[in-house]
């Protein structure tokens, strides 16, 4: 379990040959802007950074305090609102029409709340869109990019922050939830699915890394709701959030030491970056057959609902 000092230090010693390409979603808060922080930081500014979010005001002002771009290297903003499955293929379809290669790919955005269903103009609730379903369609549309950047030798990291472990079981004959919904279990069914979306982009990519990760209990924007009825209650936790919560800096250097620690494959971490296995993966223990259906149900659901 590598500690906060020894997660940074081992950060700070990445100082690959190659330039390397890096998208983050959610880039301009929380967990998202500090790993974009950290990681230029520890880069000095060598790399082509892509910040994913809605807030431009926040992502001009988060580029002017990283330090100059290297020689070859640039700071990107392209503002992308990932709940809208089309917004996601019209950022994939920009990408992969002038880049040649994508070495990291980082999951941060994601609209936290327990209460009734949100649907967007396309029919799928904002929790499940931004949580999972834009993950899914962005990774699968940027497939080519990440088999260039390995066929070149570089690493190709995918790197998606929820809650790896942590969802309980699949109900695959309500995937999607339009039978029976609720807020908890939306948010809760988006971890499983996360789970069951790496184990099935590894097995179908097995030289690309895809790692679920829980970031643990992050003082972020999610503690600071705009909704009334959460601002009552994270007024009157606001003392027990303080004491329970780890900073998004703390957090981010995790974050990025399982990130770059990520070979091919998947991987399950907690908030240490540790490898959980199999923990709590969203199926019975040891029944393959089981695991093999549900990440194909699951897979061809996904294709279903993303494709617009």
């Amino acid at each position: 379990m590598p500690s906060f000092s020894v997660a940074k230090s081992t950060n700070e010693s990445y100082t690959p040959a190659y330039i390397p390409t890096i998208l983050i979603t959610g880039a301009t808060s929380g967990i998202g802007e500090a790993i974009v922080k950290s990681l230029a930081n520890h880069l000095h500014g060598r790399g082509h950074f892509i910040l994913v979010g809605r807030n431009r005001a926040a992502a001009e002002s988060i580029i002017a305090s990283l330090p100059p771009s290297a020689q070859d290297s640039t700071y990107e903003f392209i503002a992308c609102d990932v709940s809208l499955m089309k917004n996601v293929h019209a950022l994939a379809k920009d990408l992969l029409e002038r880049l040649p290669k994508l070495n990291f790919l980082v999951h941060s955005a994601g609209v936290f709340g327990i209460l009734g269903l949100e649907e967007t103009e396309e029919g799928i609730d904002k929790k499940l869109a931004s949580r999972y379903y834009a993950r899914w369609a962005l990774t699968h549309d940027l497939l080519p990019l990440l088999r260039n950047a390995k066929d070149q030798g570089e690493p190709a990291s995918v790197l998606s922050v929820l809650g790896a472990g942590m969802g309980g079981q699949v109900d695959l004959d309500d995937l999607g939830l339009k039978k029976s919904y609720s807020g908890i279990k939306a948010m809760m069914q988006s971890l499983s699915y996360n789970d069951l979306m790496v184990a099935e982009f590894a097995r179908r990519e097995p030289n690309i890394a895809f790692t679920h990760i829980y970031p643990g209990n992050v003082n972020t924007a999610m503690y600071k709701p705009s909704n009334p009825i959460y601002k009552i209650i994270v007024f009157f936790l606001r003392p027990v959030i303080w004491l329970i919560t780890t900073t998004p800096e703390a957090c981010a250097e995790h974050m990025i030491f399982a990130l770059l620690d990520a070979d091919k494959g998947m991987y399950r971490r907690n908030e240490k970056g540790d490898d959980i296995a199999m923990k709590g993966f969203p199926t019975p223990a040891g029944d393959e057959a089981k695991k093999e259906q549900a990440q194909k149900a699951l897979w061809d659901h996904s294709l279903q609902v993303t494709t617009v």
